[in-house]
């Protein structure tokens, strides 16, 4: 009974596909063990592909195919597409301005989320999405504290925004938004004095800059992005490509050099970096160039033999220019956290350091260190980064970068 069943069970689904006698061009689709014919390409057996998404993947794989080199390990890997910043400024001059403060917000979220998320929870009430005000006692303070620390802000700088915090609004009920306002606030007051951009000194021909930092921290990048920067300020540039260590850094220098439209002077790898930085200021004050930008090989802040190399550049530079280099800009990468004290304490001991250029901003949750920075060091920011396009890089803004961090509107 059971097997009389079982067959007139199959009998059944069998009927209801198409019988190995009918044609394949029935009505209704065929099964999948039956393929249409090749000469039937209208049997709606697959779903048809869009067209318009063909091209996409296959422009990607040829912008690939067309970089000269691969980014070695540890560093920004080569833009590869067409610097967008002169196209923005032909067309509207608002653009490039609204773009690159929807990058840096975007570049921050990871960092905001982070330190906005741990505040928002403290006001948040057992139902999600319910927010309510909450009496600001010691308990929350303290709360809030933590917070601070751990959005990589340091001891210090927590300390000094609870305590202003507990001065105004103790005892008072508050919402989280108005937490994070009078955080953005106090953290723009400690940014402002630092937001400062690189002044170019018209009476030194070439300023030079001479560009410092660890292994991976986005030194020659960030050189090819200042000299976008300068060059779309009508000025002439000259780079130095002094990482004379690493096989691929003085090709990669040259690529962005030719993608920013200026000059590289170049030696084989394994040159003296001292001597070449030499050639490279002959050349530039014969040529009356505006800024020299000197790229060096990333060294280890605890590495003492590599940080001795960096004071002989300095040493030998000023052989031809007692005053140079008129700029030395250490390159930061935010996503070492408190780790970039050591770095700026042990580079400022070798080298005369007097700015700083945070990249990778995008990279982590760590942003909240260049706050903790400029509270420590009181060196200017010239600039930020916060991706990997020539255009990137922009002049360092406290206010912006403030409300940014506390995910507030810029």
């Amino acid at each position: 009974m059971s097997e009389t069943e079982k067959k007139g069970w199959f009998a059944r689904f069998r009927s209801r596909g198409t019988p190995a006698s009918e044609p394949p061009r029935a009505a209704e689709p065929p099964p999948a063990e039956e393929p249409p014919k090749p000469t039937e390409p209208a049997q709606p057996i697959e779903p048809p592909t869009p067209v318009e998404t063909q091209p996409l993947p296959a422009s990607a794989i040829e912008a690939r195919a067309e970089t000269p080199i691969s980014p070695p390990p540890g560093e920004a890997p080569v833009d590869r597409h067409e610097p967008r910043a002169h196209v923005a400024v032909e067309t509207e001059g608002t653009v490039e301005k609204r773009g690159w403060l929807g990058r840096l917000r975007d570049g921050l979220s990871k960092s905001a989320k982070k330190v906005t998320a741990g505040i928002t929870e403290l006001f948040t009430e057992s139902i999600p999405g319910i927010f309510t005000k909450k009496k600001l006692d010691q308990a929350t303070l303290g709360e809030l504290e933590d917070v601070l620390i751990q959005a990589d802000l340091g001891v210090t700088v927590a300390a000094r925004l609870i305590a202003k915090l507990g001065k105004e609004r103790f005892g008072k009920e508050v919402t989280d938004e108005e937490v994070r306002e009078a955080f953005a606030e106090d953290i723009a007051e400690i940014l402002q004095p630092v937001a400062r951009p690189l002044t170019i000194d018209a009476a030194h021909k070439p300023h030079v800059v001479l560009v410092i930092g660890v292994n991976g921290s986005g030194k020659t990048t960030t050189i090819a992005k200042l000299a976008h920067l300068y060059k779309g300020e009508g000025r002439t540039v000259m780079l130095a490509a002094g990482d004379t260590f690493r096989a691929a850094a003085v090709e990669q220098l040259k690529v962005w050099g030719e993608r920013a439209g200026v000059p590289v002077v170049a030696k084989q790898t394994g040159a003296d970096a001292a001597g070449l930085a030499y050639e490279a200021l002959e050349k530039a004050r014969a040529e009356r160039c505006d800024v020299l930008l000197i790229d060096t090989a990333g060294r280890l802040h605890n590495k003492s033999n590599l940080m001795d190399e960096l004071a002989k550049i300095v040493r030998v530079i000023r052989k031809l220019d007692v005053s140079a280099p008129h700029s030395c800009l250490l390159v930061l990468d935010a996503t070492v956290g408190q780790n970039a004290h050591a770095q700026v304490e042990t580079f400022k001991a070798m080298s005369p350091v007097d700015a700083l250029v945070v990249t990778k901003l995008d990279g982590s949750a760590k942003g909240g260190v260049l706050v903790a920075l400029a509270e420590k060091f009181k060196l200017p920011v010239v600039a930020v980064g916060v991706g990997e396009g020539i255009d990137d890089l922009q002049p360092f803004e406290a206010k912006v970068f403030a409300r940014s961090l506390m995910g507030l509107p810029t």
